[in-house]
């Protein structure tokens, strides 16, 4: 891979390409794609998305939205600093095309903001919700109307592969999606593979997958504007883009620190216990003296806090220019945070948040109620579309027919269309608005 080809500016849905010295440097093509994103519908309902917590009535428990935005700060830090080092070894990145460090910061910011902008409601559960009415619920009855990749998309329901289809979807009045540039898109795109096989090797970028059937043909022709190296002569996968790397750093080094600064001011963690796991990641940066001028639980947190995210982002940006030859050929297989010299204290810090937090009475309780909301949703929502789809539709299908948005294209769409748009669907509604259908469905609320 070369990084000439890697920034593409070219627009998701355009035909022609755009160099980056005839950009306007009052905005950047990069920096527009930021923008897309945060003026989107789907990304404005992050803000009633489960983080950890799900429906947390406290102020400073993070939201899908504010991590998002947390997560794109970190990104940009990360972006600029290597972009800073790469202009440095490849000065005709600059002299001849005009890129610049803050090139780097926009695309892994923009990327960054999207990272979770497919996940549905009610956090990871709610794509395991989701999975399992195909697998093992009402679901599995489509089974035999379905490719076998098809079938999996549904089974293993991801929400980096629904991210990509919100981010590319034409629509009426959307053509080419947000049409994000193919570098943001391709930073994006953390497992750049289709759902099966589930795991040909222990490459981390075969972890997931990171597209649907339904965008396969949009994913190559992003894969091979930028220049991916193919992987697998038996399945569509591609080698990451190199910044792909830089945007899962900051998801990492945010919810690593972040949701256990959340478990700490909640009370599932004990301050005393947490702020020495906290000391130990920072211990050769941290001023003892104003240290111990702070008086209460949030200053000390906040401070460790800020502390612990500048030393991964220096370290992570080390990480990365040290193995930038491997990455670019596709042969770098881990997380850069899985070579910190930090390892054991990140594993020690997310041990504990996953015991106290993740697998906390409370979320693990409304975790349970988000797996019967979604199951309510999809089985009447489905029910009624595929009964419609064979013209057997009752009384009762034609009145959620009425309340459901225009989410079908044609009469000619396949059953897997059909299936993944009800998907589509659910996995845009927050989680209050996923709640309220489901009242209204059962006949709880009017």
């Amino acid at each position: 891979m070369n990084w000439e080809q890697l920034l593409s500016l070219k627009r998701f849905g355009d035909t022609n390409k755009r160099l980056r010295k005839e950009q306007d440097e009052t905005r950047l093509g990069f920096e527009v794609d930021y923008d897309r994103v945060i003026f989107s519908s789907e990304f404005r309902s992050l803000q009633d998305k489960t983080q950890v917590i799900p429906l947390s009535q406290t102020d400073f428990v993070h939201t899908r939205l504010t991590h998002s935005l947390e997560v794109s700060v970190v990104g940009r830090s990360l972006g600029r600093r290597v972009g800073q080092k790469l202009i440095e070894k490849y000065p005709h990145l600059q002299s001849v095309h005009g890129y610049q460090s803050n090139d780097f910061g926009a695309i892994v910011a923009a990327a960054a903001l999207a990272h979770d902008i497919g996940n549905p409601p009610f956090g990871h559960s709610g794509e395991k919700a989701i999975g399992e009415f195909f697998k093992n619920g009402e679901g599995k009855k489509f089974k035999s109307e379905l490719t076998d990749k098809q079938y999996q998309d549904l089974c293993d329901f991801e929400g980096n592969a629904n991210g990509f289809k919100i981010l590319t979807e034409s629509r009426e009045g959307r053509e080419g999606g947000l049409r994000l540039s193919y570098a943001t898109l391709g930073a994006f795109m953390k497992y750049p593979k289709e759902s099966l096989p589930k795991r040909p090797t222990k490459h981390i970028a075969d972890k997931k997958y990171g597209f649907f059937q339904s965008e396969k043909e949009a994913f190559k022709d992003v894969a091979e504007e930028l220049g991916l190296i193919p992987r697998n002569d038996k399945a569509l996968s591609y080698s990451r883009h190199p910044l792909v790397y830089l945007v899962e750093a900051a998801d990492d080094i945010c919810y690593t620190i972040i949701d256990f600064e959340d478990g700490i001011n909640l009370g599932l963690i004990q301050e005393e216990f947490a702020l020495e796991y906290l000391i130990n990641l920072v211990r050769d940066t941290i001023q003892t003296e104003k240290y111990h001028s702070l008086t209460n639980t949030q200053d000390r947190i906040s401070y460790l806090r800020a502390l612990a995210i500048g030393t991964l982002i220096n370290e992570a940006v080390d990480i990365f220019m040290e193995n930038e030859e491997s990455i670019l050929k596709g042969e770098f297989s881990i997380a850069l945070l899985d070579k910190s010299k930090y390892e054991a204290q990140i594993n020690d810090i997310i041990k504990i948040s996953i015991d106290k937090v993740y697998q906390s009475t409370e979320v693990i309780e409304k975790e349970i109620a988000g797996y019967q909301v979604l199951n309510q949703l999809l089985d009447t929502f489905i029910s009624a579309v595929y009964r419609d789809f064979q013209a057997k539709t009752t009384n009762y299908d034609k009145l959620i027919l009425k309340v459901l948005p225009d989410i079908v294209d044609s009469e000619s769409d396949s059953v897997y269309n059909r299936l993944m748009a009800i998907c589509l669907y659910i996995s845009k509604l927050s989680d209050s608005n996923a709640i309220l259908i489901h009242k209204k469905i059962k006949g709880i609320q009017f």
